[in-house]
């Protein structure tokens, strides 16, 4: 069955917003730290942002840094990603991912999400 469903991607101009929700299954939700990925077009996947079960911590890429902010609602199993100031190079299919344990494989991913930003 799906465990994970990204929406909210879409077409923008730069310098837009879009903010990307990821729904979540409870099983996954309720003890999983969560984050988004993203890849180009002939590019590999690469890491956007990451966020601690408990929300307390959060990392991002430096490419995204001040720009996108990684939040979470765990009373509606939802991860969100906050994008401001999008540039044409933030033009990526969008994923999320479900990670039990810190250093370990991702354990579920969503389907993903487009986001394409124009000039």
């Amino acid at each position: 069955q799906v465990q994970l469903v990204e929406s909210g991607g879409g077409l923008v101009q730069a310098g837009g917003s879009l903010r990307l929700s990821c729904a979540a299954s409870e099983r996954i939700f309720s003890n999983h730290a969560m984050a988004w990925f993203r890849q180009a077009p002939g590019k590999s996947r690469e890491p956007v942002a990451h966020i601690s079960w408990s929300g307390r911590s959060t990392d991002y890429a430096d490419s995204v840094k001040g720009r996108f902010t990684i939040s979470r609602d765990n009373a509606n199993n939802t991860v969100y990603l906050q994008m401001n100031n999008l540039n044409p190079e933030d033009t990526a299919v969008y994923y999320c991912a479900a990670q039990l344990r810190s250093g370990t494989p991702y354990s579920y991913w969503g389907q993903g999400t487009q986001v394409t930003v124009s000039a």
